[in-house]
């Protein structure tokens, strides 16, 4: 019998066995790929529902990765081999290994003839998804999202956002999303990334109270200079000591969340982009502000002062992490401090060592949130179904059990009750006694380590509400979410970020290319100021240049977009 009429005869076996009437294009042959790429046609004329699992087992081929060093084949992992006793869907891997994923994904998705069903840990980005749309190597899922997917469907329900940001400019829904919500909108773990951290050690030492302005905070990096010889007794310090470190222009390690509180208090929270949000829903360059201006001008005079690491402009993140994990730093700057000092979790949830330095007050106290913050975690492309797929009603079925409120966290941290030394999770219940996965404590075993060996990623939503529900929130996430609603939020005095939204092919390319000419030429001056100070002339030459590389042009696409998005309120 051949491939095509094996499976003819497994879909009509599984639409007998539901009843389902008009099982359409759920068994023939692959229509063509400019046909089958409109989803939501082939979708309205296929079963309605399938009840898992399945009466008799279906197959279905996917395409994933893996990190370096763990389990190369999908169905080895524990988490699978229960979707597979759950739904009675066997799928056939093709895995590729996670460093080679860039250079490999796209030869793949070249290749019509030798697609999967699907491709479960995409990450594809804007131009990819629209790429492959109009190549017709994808399908758009808005209609297997609503005939098929009920789990996806209630996360949408209840954060419609996710929907919005899922559409492109045709109303159409190309991918599967990743989402993960720690926190939300203002207390959201995304909106401070480059979190600004004080050793709580040396300021008790030298009696020094926690500084609230930018004048104190300078007061106290000239003590940590003035008394470095004590300081490298007292702690056993090898190495000069830096009052202050950071690499700038450099994501989650630049200074810039120390100058939001001069001028309108924007400071600089995009550093891709440069881009921030005013109260009137106007899309605003932050280095045109009288805020940067002044507050690159302060962190030129704390490096004046010898207050900077002399090394901030060119240092490599290992450098970095190697001076501070010698306790060579005052103030440092990351996601977490535990990358960059010798600290327990112990100490951090206890306030010990390391504390977060709160908002300074400049010209107005203020912290900006990153950009598209408010939604927390999300990746608009992370899983796709292809126009190969002979059943796209059964994968997106299937994938759809992804987004179950107990399934999406195994899947993003790993499971429970492997056959190794330990677990993410342990099964436990909630308060109304309901089943709830409980974070399990890890001892010395790595959380990236473990979350690597069991986790698969993929399309899921973990949502703020599922916490003390469904499950627990993971330890060294809370006490970072702790940091950010008592210390950070607040000090967030601004109403609006900028959303992730979808934009259309031609805007996404124009905002590239202008993008391009625009960071570099900011980054640059700021580097350049930080280190050398600048006169009035060199800001009239900036605005001049970023006028000449066409910054109008760019934020005025982005305008477009943000009220497009806001349009409904």
């Amino acid at each position: 019998m051949s491939r095509i009429r094996k499976v003819m005869a497994l879909a009509l076996a599984i639409c007998m066995a539901f009843s389902m009437a008009a099982c359409g294009g759920g068994g023939g042959s692959a229509a063509p790929a400019e046909s089958k790429a409109e989803g939501g046609e082939q979708a309205a004329a296929e079963a309605e529902s399938y009840e898992f699992p399945l009466a008799e087992t279906a197959e279905l081929s996917g395409l994933t990765n893996f990190p370096p060093g763990t389990e190369s084949e999908p169905n080895n992992r524990t988490i699978f081999k229960r979707l597979e006793e759950k739904t009675n869907v066997h799928i056939n891997w093709k895995t590729i290994q996670g460093d080679q994923w860039g250079d490999k994904i796209s030869l793949e998705m070249a290749n019509a003839a030798t697609l999967p069903d699907f491709v479960f840990n995409a990450g594809f980005n804007d131009t990819d998804l629209l790429k492959y749309a109009k190549q017709g190597v994808i399908l758009n899922l808005e209609e297997y999202i609503d005939n098929y997917m009920p789990n996806l469907s209630k996360v949408f329900e209840q954060a419609p956002e996710y929907r919005t940001m899922c559409t492109d400019q045709d109303g159409h829904i190309w991918a599967l999303p990743w989402i993960e919500q720690l926190g939300y909108e203002k207390t959201a773990i995304q909106t401070v990334g480059d979190m600004s951290f004080i050793n709580k050690d040396w300021l008790d030492f030298l009696q020094l109270e926690m500084p609230t302005t930018v004048d104190e905070f300078e007061q106290v990096l000239i003590a940590f200079r003035d008394n470095a010889d004590a300081l490298k007794k007292e702690f056993n310090i090898d190495g000069e000591i830096i009052p202050m470190s950071c690499i700038m222009n450099d994501g989650d390690q630049d200074p810039a969340i120390l100058i939001n509180g001069f001028g309108e208090g924007y400071g600089d929270p995009d550093r891709g982009r440069h881009i921030a949000v005013t109260d009137d829903k106007k899309v605003i360059c932050t280095a045109t502000t009288e805020g940067f201006k002044k507050g690159i001008a302060w962190l030129h005079k704390l490096y004046e002062e010898g207050l900077i690491d002399t090394e901030a402009f060119t240092q490599e993140w290992s450098t970095y992490v190697a001076k501070g994990k010698s306790g060579r730093y005052g103030v440092c700057f990351s996601w977490d401090v535990a990358n960059i000092a010798s600290i327990s979790m112990d100490d951090l949830i206890a306030g010990n060592g390391w504390v977060p330095l709160p908002a300074l007050q400049a010209d107005v106290k203020n912290i900006t949130p990153q950009n598209g913050s408010f939604t927390s975690g999300f990746d608009r492309g992370r899983c796709v179904v292809t126009a190969a797929a002979k059943n796209p009603a059964l994968v997106c079925a299937w994938l759809d059990q992804m987004y179950d409120p107990m399934q999406s966290p195994q899947n993003n941290w790993g499971t429970y009750d492997e056959d190794d030394d330990f677990d993410i999770f342990e099964m436990s219940t909630n308060d109304k006694g309901e089943p709830m996965l409980k974070h399990a404590p890890l001892g010395d075993a790595s959380p990236v380590e473990v979350r690597e060996a069991e986790s698969v990623n993929g399309p899921l939503a973990i949502l703020d509400s599922y916490y003390n529900v469904y499950v627990t929130c993971p330890d060294d996430a809370q006490y970072r979410l702790n940091w950010i609603k008592d210390i950070y939020t607040p000090d967030m005095n601004g109403k609006y970020v900028y959303p992730n939204v979808f934009m259309s092919t031609d805007d996404t390319k124009t905002i590239s290319n202008l993008q391009a000419d625009i960071t570099t030429r900011i980054n640059t001056a700021k580097s350049d100021w930080v280190m050398n100070g600048f006169t009035d002339a060199d800001w009239d030459a900036l605005q001049s240049d970023l006028k000449a590389y066409q910054l109008d042009q760019m934020l005025e696409i982005m305008q477009k977009y943000l009220d497009e998005y806001y349009a409904g309120e």
